[in-house]
């Protein structure tokens, strides 16, 4: 069989992403002002794009949708009956409620900017900022500290060396960088980079330069004339301080428990990050994208957030004038394809709420004792779940649950926060993480001097309460809320009755 070249006509069947397929995923992640941005830019480059309202002046811009009647109304029913409108709130199911409902109107965007400032635990709505943290620092690190070695540096090569470490401090003052490349970076003496160390370790704040957490402690006791041998075992044994041995401690450090607690207030007393006290603080607020109300009827009004979601029209007026213009094939080949490409923008924006409501809609029916009762009412939930109730794929409920706030009566959620790991509970439904570790909190609290409560009597109770957890999944959940040991309780609790 001879072998040669020839040609073949062959019909196949791909799927392949159009960019503009591409750029409908792109816009259905992206948050409401990252939305803002792009259509800013797609009104500068396409003259036939522009703000307003609906394009069509009979179109309500709102429609109040009302639940099936005698049934539990689902996210696509909710969706048919808003008739294809894709900023309209969605009304889901009424039941009953146990608090006073309102008028049921809408929140200004003045109200949801308060709402973000909220904790995420469901902050007071009357509490006003704290302004002190949105300042940000006059002076940084670096500048605070190198002011300080033109008068404390021996001579100019100690200073050069000095500066160029505090180059090298990370933001919370230490120096991650050790001495020996130090020396070679620069090219000098090891001992003359530990001269330049000490110079920058003698500076304000103290304990910056230090190179571990018990160096920066051990500088500040040094500061304050209190490193004597026995603060000395101590400051070498933190990891048995955070391990809460306070008996091997105290042998350690030869000393009894009155100079023990002492010694402890004092360590306390201590900066661990000396260097965040000039760092610039965070000042971004979080602008909700979809908000959420409840209603006169009992159920809740969802609608997104078009105080920072501007609505594109197709200007038909500058079109027709500019087609009247238009009197060769590259004119309208241009003109056509800008018109086909603010069509498709339009449409793309208007799919993209009609996704995010929906998939809100079904986070809000799901979560519906959270937003009536609190975080202890939160259930577990995946995004698996959601998609099949709402008919679409995990990676598109994904996508749309991400950088996106939702904003109700109980602060600013990014709805991933509604999507939390369960355990196993005496109902069969299970209790959400974010639920049990609000139950350990609440615990914790109330709990006295004379009875501090371990994992093991956690667990126990938590078990009599229906929630089938062992010691250490207790002990991993107070952790993860920032709550220590008993035993480092009892001794904040012991510090505080001083």
């Amino acid at each position: 069989m001879a072998l040669g070249p020839r040609l073949d006509i062959r019909q196949t069947q791909s799927l392949v992403m159009t960019p503009q397929l591409q750029q409908a995923i792109k816009l259905l992640a992206a948050s409401n002002l990252e939305i803002e941005t792009f259509i800013s830019e797609a009104l500068e480059a396409n003259p036939l794009l522009d703000t307003g309202g609906p394009a069509d002046p009979g179109e309500p811009e709102r429609i109040e949708i009302a639940a099936p009647a005698g049934e539990d109304a689902t996210a696509d029913q909710l969706m048919l009956a808003g008739g294809g409108e894709g900023d309209a709130p969605l009304d889901l199911a009424a039941v009953d409620r146990d608090f006073d409902t309102g008028d049921g109107a809408g929140p200004s965007m003045r109200d949801a900017e308060w709402g973000a400032a909220a904790s995420g635990a469901g902050g007071d709505m009357g509490d006003t900022p704290d302004w002190e943290q949105l300042r940000a620092a006059e002076v940084t690190l670096t500048e605070h500290l190198e002011g300080q070695i033109g008068a404390l540096a021996s001579d100019p090569q100690t200073a050069f060396i000095a500066r160029h470490i505090i180059g090298l401090l990370d933001e919370a003052g230490y120096l991650t960088t050790s001495l020996e490349e130090v020396a070679d970076d620069l090219g000098v003496d090891f001992f003359d980079a530990k001269a330049a160390l000490r110079l920058v370790q003698s500076l304000d704040p103290s304990g910056v330069g230090a190179r571990n957490l018990a160096e920066c402690i051990a500088i500040q006791a040094r500061e304050a004339d209190r490193y004597d041998p026995c603060m000395k075992a101590l400051i070498d044994n933190l990891d048995l301080v955070a391990r809460g041995e306070v008996e091997r401690l105290k042998r350690l450090c030869r000393v009894d428990d009155e100079d023990f607690a002492d010694m402890l207030r004092e360590l306390r007393s201590y900066n661990p990050r000396p260097g965040l006290a000039f760092a610039p603080a965070e000042t971004g607020t979080v602008v909700p994208d979809i908000l959420l109300t409840a209603n006169a009827a009992g159920g809740w009004d969802i609608a997104i957030n078009e105080e920072t979601l501007p609505k594109l029209i197709v200007n038909r007026g500058y079109y027709l004038e500019l087609n009247r213009g238009a009197t060769n094939k590259e004119s309208q080949s241009w003109l056509k394809e800008k018109l086909a490409d603010a069509h498709w923008l339009i449409r793309a924006l208007d799919q993209r709420q009609k996704t995010i409501l929906k998939t809100a809609a079904e986070i809000v029916k799901q979560q519906d004792g959270f937003f009536r009762r609190g975080v202890a009412e939160l259930r577990p939930l995946t995004l698996r779940e959601v998609a099949e109730q709402i008919g679409m794929h995990e990676s598109t409920v994904s996508r749309v649950t991400s950088n996106k706030y939702l904003w109700c009566e109980r602060g600013t959620f990014e709805l991933k926060y509604f999507f939390t790991s369960g355990v196993a509970s005496a109902d069969g439904e299970g209790a959400s993480s974010a639920a049990i570790k609000a139950r350990i909190k609440a615990l914790i609290d109330a709990e006295t001097a004379k009875n501090i409560l371990s994992d093991q009597q956690l667990a126990e109770m938590l078990q009599k309460e229906g929630f089938d957890l062992a010691r250490r999944t207790v002990a991993k959940y107070r952790e993860a809320i920032g709550l220590g040991s008993s035993a480092s309780r009892y001794l904040a609790t012991v510090r505080r009755a001083r």
